[in-house]
């Protein structure tokens, strides 16, 4: 996954905003994030920026604006975050995680049928 780009914290609250919409102008994803963050305008534009040149949106011009698109998926960048956080925190590994995860999380019981699911087809595979 090393072609994925690392997003911080802040570049992935932009790029939350131009994988749910996209294309999408500066202005547009400024007014997107403007009740979750207390942003400017110029922070916005910096974000894309840095996320333009580290490979995760692209963009095109049309007339006097950019137009943000991603040249990544929200897939692949959770699965790359995924394994950076397995890799930093558990040493790579993933059940003490899973574990962990499953014993914090507040689950339902549709949750909790979707687990039994999920590692009856793990087993079987």
């Amino acid at each position: 996954m090393s072609d994925v780009p690392r997003i911080s914290d802040a570049e992935w609250e932009v790029m939350n905003v131009v994988w749910e919409e996209h294309p999408i102008t500066a202005a547009d994803v400024f007014e997107a994030l403007a009740d979750r963050t207390r942003w400017s305008a110029r922070t916005v534009k910096t974000l894309l920026g840095r996320l333009v040149r580290k490979g995760a949106l692209g963009f095109e011009v049309a007339g006097r604006h950019y137009l943000y698109a991603p040249k990544v998926s929200r897939d692949r960048c959770v699965r790359a975050e995924s394994r950076s956080f397995v890799d930093r925190v558990f040493g790579g590994d993933g059940s003490p995680m899973l574990v962990h995860m499953v014993r914090e999380a507040d689950l339902t019981l549709d949750d909790i049928e979707e687990l039994r699911r999920v590692l009856t087809e793990k087993e079987a595979s």
